[in-house]
């Protein structure tokens, strides 16, 4: 999958833009705060029908503006696919496909598979287990529709045996029939899950290898209520403690993913280098699934990663990006020296883009 060309109205600090791009990699240079991050935002918003950082729709139009609009033009093996996003104040986001509007914004995930490297995947290692258990849904629901239909039915039970167990008269009635759900679709997502890591793991140990250049032993541990245990069983036995807590203490959404480094958690014991080199490793793992299990190529958003990096760890990754597995790329750098060093390291076809001022520029080589 190739996006040739994207058009950018009022997106965050990008007035106007009319992008058309290399089937390889994409370099855009400029220093912070000039609107490369933003760009590549607005390609992850077309896959994914929100932002990277999940900016609320509200503060993604530019400042005075009454709405944005996205539209990205996509080779998609041997026919082309038209995605057109507007998004308005105080109304409902709106995206077709070749100008039919989806009924659900579920309907487009995993249509168009993609995977983005930037600073805030630190929040991976640092943040709450949120983020963990958001990653790995990231993963799976962009090729397994099932999944997708499981964790958002589940959401929806939760919420609402969550909505009862605040309410002074809990409406008994309606544990039953919503504990039923929680089991089945939570059934679903934990199997999947585990399933998942089963065959991502290799993957990423590989990966962060070749970064590294070392021999230091990295895992992910997979931890759930779910194991060993009969979902509707624990949740009826909870309801009187979660009644008092306010909120559903068992099921898949307390599952967590620990990230180690030689046997110890990652935030705890690693380097801001290693912890670099983890997520890097993390997300091209991620890439490699989805190029394995999907139905395209994915496309790869490389936004200011080098950052942290000796320049052995910088050497290694400038080498497997080039390498012919990888599609079509987005790469972003305050450091034209790095960019440089990718393009000259690849014979693949390429543009280079200067941005400045959420102006975007192609430069002549």
């Amino acid at each position: 999958m190739i996006l040739k060309k994207l058009s950018v109205l009022n997106y965050k600090n990008i007035h106007q833009a009319e992008v058309s791009f290399s089937p390889k990699i994409n370099c855009f240079c400029g220093n912070n705060g000039m609107g490369k991050t933003n760009l590549l935002d607005a390609v992850y918003y077309l896959s994914f029908c929100k932002s990277h950082i999940n900016t609320p729709d509200n503060l993604i139009i530019n400042n005075g503006q009454e709405m944005c609009v996205i539209q990205g033009s996509y080779e998609y093996e041997e026919h082309e696919e038209d995605i057109f996003c507007a998004i308005r104040k105080k109304q409902r986001k709106q995206f077709k496909r070749n100008k039919k509007e989806y009924n659900k914004l579920s309907e487009h995930i995993g249509l168009l598979p993609l995977v983005m490297v930037s600073p805030t995947d630190v929040d991976l290692i640092r943040g709450g287990s949120d983020e963990r258990r958001r990653f790995l849904d990231l993963i799976i629901s962009q090729q397994d529709k099932q999944y997708l239909h499981a964790l958002i039915q589940y959401n929806k039970a939760l919420l609402q045996r969550n909505t009862i167990l605040k309410g002074q008269c809990p409406d008994i009635s309606l544990f039953d029939v919503l504990e039923i759900q929680l089991s089945m679709y939570g059934k679903i997502v934990y199997e999947k899950r585990k399933e998942l890591l089963e065959n991502f793991i290799p993957i990423f140990r590989d990966f962060y290898k070749h970064i590294s250049g070392t021999d230091e032993e990295v895992d992910l541990r997979y931890i759930s209520q779910l194991e060993n245990a009969v979902p509707v069983d624990k949740l009826a036995q909870a309801r009187e403690r979660d009644h008092i807590l306010g909120y559903t203490s068992f099921g898949i959404h307390k599952d967590e993913l620990e990230m180690t480094l030689s046997g110890s958690l990652i935030r705890r014991v690693g380097s801001q280098g290693q912890n670099k080199s983890y997520l890097i490793a993390l997300k091209l793992a991620q890439f490699a699934f989805l190029s394995e299990t999907g139905q395209t190529t994915p496309i790869l958003l490389l936004d200011d990663i080098f950052d942290k990096l000796d320049a052995r760890r910088v050497e290694q990754i400038i080498r497997l990006v080039g390498d012919k597995r990888f599609g079509q790329i987005f790469i972003t750098d305050t450091n034209r020296k790095y960019l440089d060093e990718i393009l000259a390291a690849t014979n693949h076809d390429y543009a280079f883009f200067q941005v400045e001022n959420g102006e975007v520029r192609q430069m002549e080589e």
